[in-house]
Order: structure tokens, then C-alpha cells, then sequence
């Protein structure tokens, strides 16, 4: 029996609105299929990606003043002479951000004057010059921060530092074709970038989380601050609860708002991307069994709708196989008119994705796996129905006229 597509076309024009609807929710499930499956790819790879960060040793205590009468100057201060008085602490600095958290500012920065041209979206830090030391982060070129190019907190007073130092990944990405160090780049004040450190992920979890500038200030405008300390190995621990009960009785007006381990910080920050990664296959399952279904359900109905037709090929002579052959012929088309679709709709949503969330571009890859898995399942899911076809003797066709 020849397959013609011109009477599987003229059928499906027939009844042309359940092709329709299931075309609809194939180029739908398409693109959410490929666009979720590459999320869940980002999210795995953000699991798996080093931190760059000390954070087996580290921990942070968050402070902040209960009322107006809190000097936050004097306060940090004096944590900070206190912390690095201890015995088995390592290092300790104050910041306005704690890295792999989301809790910290980000900016944008330019390579030309008045904000001019591409802007690159960064996440930023505020730290002295023991901040490197405590995050375990080294430099790769340039020099560290000087204790008199730190800007101290002064209420209604703070000054805009003029020196900057970069990630090795922030530094390629606003000067790919040459050297960052010693270049001046702007946001709302112009800096010199004196450093380039190695990459670690910053406060900022939304986009590009390696990509961090580092300023020479002190925190405190908000009346809060964060205290970044590191410790010798093994000491973390009590450490922490030594330094919290201190600090906790040390300011009559601040409160140690949280306190907790880097090693916290960064198994909240893993679970929040597997969770999404989790959510989304759950969707993305769901909505690709539901589509089955829709598959499997007009399939079934052209079987029953077509019976006449079906007994009519078995009795001049057609096969088993080609009666299997024709339904999944038929299925075929109504999936590859959804994957065309389909495809130029998840091209769309990737391109939302990345200008709207810092998404990387959509790989080709995952489209055209994407394509062979729906391709495939749809066509499992019009066997049965087609097989159930097949099996109708042309005689009991025959008697449903």
C-alpha cells in the first residue's frame, strides 16, 4: 500500500480542528521543553561551579542598629578590633554584602565617560583591605587595596572611592581585547582599576555571579553592616558562637541580626537553584504528558471516527503495518508542523530569557534534542491507538455502515 500524503492531508482538512489544537500544544511543549531543559542545565552547572571562595573556614555576622541613636562607625570599629584580636582568627573584614547569598548591591559599569556605550551589569562589594584575605581570594595582577584608599563611614559624608578591583572574568568582559589594570571604568563616579583578582561568585545570584567589583569603603549608611571572618581550620565553629555572644552584648542600640557559616550560605544557595531545576522538570514532564495524552486522544478518535475507511483499505488488500503506517504518517505531520512552530517560539523565549534574566543564548543542541524527543514520544503515543486500527477485520467494518 503506497502512503500518499495527499489523502492524509485532505483528512486531517476534514477535521481540521483537533490537528490544530494538538499542533497548538506541541510547539507550546516544544518550547517549554527546551527552554526548561537548558535552564535546569544552567542551574546544575551554578550547583557545580566553584565558588572561588574560602568557605569551609568562613563565616558572617550581620549586624544592624535597633534605633537612630546606633553609631555604626564606632561599632564596626570596634568589631573589627575585637575579631581581629581573637585567637585563631584569621582574617575579618566589614562589607555591605555577603557573597552567595543575593544579599548585596549590584551596579552597572561603563568604559566611557557619561555612561556612554554598553553597559556591564555587575554584582559590587564594599570591603577594606583584609577583604580578599578573609574570602580566600587571591590577586592575579595589580595590587591590593592600602589602609588610607579605604573610605571610612562618615553619616551624610561618604565619598565616592576612586579605586576599583575587578574579577579576572569582570575584567574580560569590559576590556576582551586588551588589559584591564590601570584602565578607568564608570558608574557613578569614574574608578581606576588597581586589581584583578581570581573569580569568585558575588552577592549577586541573578547574573553573571563571577563577574564582581570590589571598592575600598566602609558600609554602615543603612545602619547595618556585615562582618566577613575567617578562621584557622577546625575553629569556625566556636569561633562563631564566641564572637556572636560578644558582639551580641558589645552595642546597647545594634542586634546580631543572623549569623551563620559560608558553608550555610552556599548549600541555601545550591538548594534554591536545585529546587528550580526540580520545578521546572516537574512542569516540563507534566506539560510533556499532557501532550501525549492530547496525541493519544486524537489518534483515538480518528480511529473510531474512520472505521468505515479503515475496513474499506483492509478489505481491497492493505496490511496491518500499513494501516499503523498510515495513522503515524498522519501523526507525523501534525508533529513536524508543532516543531516548526515550536522552534521558532522557544528561539523567541530563549532571546526573552537572556536580554530579561542574563540567560545564555539558547543552545542549538538542546533545540534539535528537544525536537527528536517530542518527535519521538508523540509517535509512541499514536501507536496503541494505530495498532488498535490495524486490528479491525474489514467484516466488522463493514457492519458499522
Amino acid at each position: 500500500m503506497s502512503l500518499n500524503l495527499r489523502p492524509l492531508l485532505s483528512a486531517l482538512r476534514r477535521n481540521p480542528t483537533g490537528a490544530l489544537l494538538v499542533t497548538l500544544q506541541v510547539s507550546i511543549t516544544l518550547a517549554v521543553l527546551v527552554n526548561a531543559a537548558w535552564v535546569v542545565h544552567q542551574r546544575i552547572m551554578r550547583i557545580e561551579q566553584p565558588t572561588g571562595i574560602n568557605t569551609r573556614d568562613t563565616f558572617v555576622l550581620q549586624i544592624s542598629g535597633s534605633s537612630n541613636q546606633f553609631n555604626a562607625a564606632a561599632a564596626e570599629s570596634e568589631d573589627l578590633a575585637y575579631l581581629r584580636g581573637l585567637p585563631g582568627i584569621v582574617s575579618a573584614t566589614v562589607s555591605d554584602g555577603v557573597p552567595l547569598t543575593g544579599d548585596g548591591g549590584n551596579t552597572g559599569v561603563w568604559i566611557e565617560p557619561g555612561q556612554q556605550g554598553q553597559v556591564t551589569l555587575t554584582s559590587e562589594l564594599g570591603m577594606d583591605q583584609d577583604g580578599l584575605k578573609t574570602l580566600g581570594v587571591r590577586l592575579i595582577a595589580g595590587r591590593n587595596f592600602r589602609a588610607d584608599e579605604i573610605q571610612p563611614y562618615v553619616p551624610g559624608k561618604q565619598a565616592p572611592a576612586s579605586e576599583a578591583i575587578v574579577t579576572e572574568s569582570l575584567a574580560h568582559a569590559l576590556f576582551p581585547h586588551g588589559n584591564a589594570l590601570g584602565k578607568t571604568i564608570y558608574s557613578s563616579e569614574p574608578r581606576t582599576i588597581i586589581g584583578i583578582s581570581r573569580d569568585f561568585m558575588g552577592p549577586q545570584l541573578g547574573q553573571p555571579t563571577e563577574r564582581t567589583i570590589i571598592y575600598p569603603r566602609l558600609p554602615g549608611q543603612g545602619g547595618y553592616y556585615d562582618l566577613l571572618v575567617r578562621t584557622q581550620p577546625g575553629k569556625r565553629d566556636a569561633l562563631l558562637r564566641l564572637a556572636r555572644k560578644h558582639i551580641a552584648a558589645a552595642h546597647r542600640y545594634g542586634v546580631v541580626v543572623d549569623a551563620r557559616t559560608f558553608a550555610q550560605n552556599n548549600r541555601r544557595r545550591d538548594s534554591g537553584n536545585r529546587n528550580v531545576a526540580i520545578l521546572l522538570a516537574l512542569v516540563t514532564a507534566l506539560m510533556l504528558a499532557v501532550c501525549c495524552l492530547g496525541i493519544f486522544g486524537l489518534t483515538t478518535f480518528n480511529v473510531g471516527s474512520r472505521t468505515r475507511q479503515i475496513g474499506t483499505h483492509r478489505a481491497l488488500g492493505a496490511r496491518r503495518r500499513d494501516v499503523v503506517s498510515r495513522f503515524l504518517v498522519e501523526n507525523a505531520l501534525i508533529l513536524t508542523a508543532g516543531a516548526v512552530l515550536g522552534s521558532v517560539l522557544a528561539l523567541l523565549i530563549g532571546n526573552w530569557l537572556t536580554l530579561h534574566y542574563a540567560v545564555p543564548r539558547l543552545n542549538m543542541a538542546y533545540l534539535a534534542a528537544g525536537i527528536v524527543t517530542l518527535v519521538a514520544v508523540g509517535e509512541l503515543a499514536a501507536w496503541q491507538p494505530a495498532r488498535r486500527a490495524a486490528r479491525i477485520a474489514p467484516s466488522v467494518a463493514t457492519r458499522t455502515v
